[in-house]
């Protein structure tokens, strides 16, 4: 079985995918580098090629649009990519937390490398949380995360996990869509995405007072049905409207999901929403635990999860 996770380090409980090296409280970024996989660079050099021509054998010949970007410590081939290309490198991505876990109270939670070092990031618990009815906890969590093979923008995402399932949300801030992007045509810069990003109080209570009025609506289930047909109607690589999608789903809502029978759940647009995001957190097919982390945090998977929330925001606007 393929599998697109490289190394991986956590702290506190085994995540909700089941992957990783755990590490203790406390430790430093350097430790996080070692036990994540990310103390390695990103190389460029120039893209060459032979030539096996008859009027010419063995040429080594160039194409100087281009670059390849491989691995200081193994060698291996990571992309090709044109001269324009920024790269931002694995310790980077732990480095945008240094001053938040020494001074704002951050706390590193996982990071790790996948694809072989095509796609990495790092994920830190923010300190901040709030309970619904029913003992109901979230916490907030910034994820930052990039890629080096063109399939994903250097992106800092503010992201609520529910305790009681480990379901994982997008945090959605205004005109960023839940996210900042920052595209590998232009440079990196951790404080300009800090403050685009905004992680303040106001934003996780902003979040947190759409998350009770979700949990105050109640749904009756003709209207589960018609929500859960708008949010995987426009999908065909998670499962589109299939009978055998919405009969999970709804069966997750109607008491099978984790949490499903708490007060802020049971019968709400909020436990509606959370039946999507634990299906695609936990439940939906897929060829391993990796393959199903990336697609609900960066792929196929996140974009349903975006788009139940916005769904579920419209029953309450």
């Amino acid at each position: 079985m393929a599998h697109l996770l490289e190394t991986m380090a956590y702290f506190h409980e085994t995540p909700w995918h089941g992957l990783g090296n755990q590490l203790s409280a406390g430790q430093p970024i350097e430790v996080w580098a070692q036990q994540a996989g990310m103390d390695w660079r990103i190389c460029e050099s120039p893209v060459s090629f032979v030539t096996d021509e008859a009027t010419s054998p063995g040429v080594i010949a160039s194409y100087p649009e281009n670059k390849v970007l491989f691995r200081s410590d193994t060698h291996a081939p990571l992309s090709v990519v044109s001269q324009r290309f920024q790269v931002v490198q694995p310790r980077e991505i732990l480095e945008f937390y240094r001053d938040l876990t020494e001074v704002s109270g951050f706390e590193l939670e996982t990071a790790g490398v996948l694809k072989g070092g095509r796609k990495i990031w790092a994920l830190a618990r923010t300190g901040q949380s709030s309970t619904l009815k029913g003992n109901d906890v979230s916490n907030a969590f910034v994820l930052l995360a990039t890629a080096c093979d063109g399939t994903l923008a250097t992106t800092a995402q503010f992201t609520s996990i529910r305790v009681v399932c480990n379901n994982t949300l997008a945090v959605a801030l205004g005109d960023t869509n839940g996210a900042v992007k920052v595209r590998h045509s232009t440079s990196f810069d951790a404080k300009t995405v800090k403050r685009q990003l905004g992680i303040s109080v106001s934003t996780w209570s902003s979040f947190m007072y759409q998350m009770k009025g979700l949990s105050e609506r109640k749904v009756k289930t003709h209207e589960a049905k018609n929500y859960l047909s708008r949010v995987f109607s426009e999908d065909q690589k998670i499962g589109s409207a299939s009978d055998r999608t919405l009969a999970k789903v709804m069966a997750l809502f109607d008491g099978q999901g984790r949490g499903a029978e708490l007060a802020s759940s049971k019968g709400t647009a909020f436990g509606l929403l959370n039946a999507v995001t634990e299906f695609v957190d936990h439940e939906r097919r897929a060829r391993s635990a990796d393959h199903r982390l990336e697609s609900a945090w960066f792929g196929p998977g996140a974009t349903v999860k975006d788009r139940a929330l916005d769904q579920a925001l419209m029953m309450i606007a």
